[in-house]
């Protein structure tokens, strides 16, 4: 054991000084490395990082969310109450939270806002989704349609009350006059991001069934269902289904039912399926690198011939000289692999700051990277070694 590993540091020494003595020609050797792996580490890096945070803004979204939209037919618009009560009551169902918007106008100081945007909702709303910045949410007896709160955006704090300390003031909306109990927090999830809100004078949330009598509303159309943690999503939306399908006697069209998490399983899929892509096309600048390394080893052993023949004539083993080569081509191999990494993280680090995401490293990208560099190191080094290996000393001192 003790003879084997001194073995290994004098092939490793005597490598590392060849590579030192032709510096250029070790570079351009590594060059492919270094370039197959900064490629393989810096895509994979970029889309995971893009994805994940696109992933991230789809759960927000979503996550064990039901979006439910029921028009309806021409013999019922909607849901009833009553409706949305016996939908509360499928298994797996957390909660229901009906969803009415309307554009209105604001009065303030003897302005009139046209452009508020007021969306009602339900208490349970404010149970599944985290948006108060400052105040509270409505109570449950605060949900009865005639009692005037309500929870306001910094965009209409600014456009429309030009005033910080809001909470407890109360506003003209919409023909009523509204008590301010809340303030939204900024929203960052990708609704946010795409939504154009620059006429916008700001929005309200209030009571759903208040927005409903404002629009003189009988039916609820649009509602989020919340399932239970631990639940299937599927199957509370299989069960959805089968009472609106009740509820509209199997009529064509009267509603639609949007899941949230089966679109985030399928942008996983595509997400797996485009770093596979990637990881295969950056791998073929690892192939040109490998072959690159063969054929600098090759040339080696092509100019050292008459070194290999006079060391085999004192006496030094084929395993030996094979060791040497093999050792000299990892060695190259690993040195481009590292940099290659170093190359990779910086490209993928100014990707991620360029698309404004989180930077995030793919430690299976640095392992996929460092893999690749040393199986091409040993598999291209491989017949280069052995060549040297068998190289017949009398013929090996012969040459020039």
């Amino acid at each position: 054991m003790r003879k084997f590993i001194g073995m290994i540091k004098e092939s490793i020494k005597m490598s590392a000084q060849n590579i030192k003595s032709n510096k250029m020609r070790s570079f351009l050797t590594m060059l492919g490395i270094m370039i197959g792996v900064a490629s393989v580490i810096g895509l994979i890096t970029i889309v995971q990082t893009a994805s994940d945070y696109v992933m991230g803004q789809f759960s927000e979204l979503g996550a064990g969310t039901i979006t439910v939209m029921t028009p309806g037919t021409a013999l019922k618009n909607g849901l009833t109450e009553k409706d949305v009560e016996n939908l509360r009551n499928i298994e797996g169902v957390d909660g229901i939270a009906p969803s009415v918007s309307a554009t209105v106008s604001a009065v303030s100081e003897g302005e009139i806002y046209d452009n508020v945007t007021m969306d009602g909702v339900d208490v349970s709303f404010f149970a599944h989704n985290d948006i108060i910045e400052e105040g509270r949410s409505f109570r449950e007896f605060e949900a009865d349609g005639y009692t005037q709160v309500c929870i306001v955006d910094r965009t209409f704090i600014s456009k429309v009350l030009k005033s910080g300390d809001v909470i407890g003031q109360t506003v003209h909306i919409g023909g009523y006059d509204y008590l301010i109990i809340g303030i939204q927090g900024e929203s960052t999830n990708l609704s946010a991001a795409y939504s154009d809100t620059s006429n916008s004078d700001g929005n309200v949330i209030v009571p759903y069934r208040n927005v409903m009598r404002m629009t003189f509303a009988s039916n609820i159309t649009n509602f989020n269902v919340y399932v239970k943690d631990g639940i299937s999503t599927s199957d509370v939306e299989t069960s959805l289904r089968q009472e609106l399908d009740r509820i509209y006697n199997e009529a064509d069209n009267a509603f639609s039912v949007i899941n949230l998490e089966a679109l985030v399983n399928v942008m996983g899929s595509v997400q797996s399926m485009l770093t596979s892509m990637l990881g295969g096309i950056a791998s073929i600048a690892l192939l040109v690198g490998g072959i690159g390394i063969m054929n600098m080893m090759l040339t080696s052993v092509s100019e050292r011939t008459r070194e290999i023949g006079l060391r085999k004539a004192l006496g030094a083993q084929p395993s030996r000289i094979q060791v040497q080569f093999l050792m000299e081509s990892i060695i190259l191999s690993l040195m481009g692999g590292f940099i290659g990494i170093i190359l990779g993280l910086i490209i993928a680090y100014v990707g991620s700051n360029l698309m404004d995401v989180a930077f995030k490293i793919s430690w299976g990208a640095v392992a996929l990277g460092v893999g690749f560099s040393a199986a091409v190191g040993i598999i291209f080094g491989w017949m280069p070694a052995r060549r040297a290996s068998e190289l017949n000393p009398i013929d090996a001192l012969r040459s020039e």
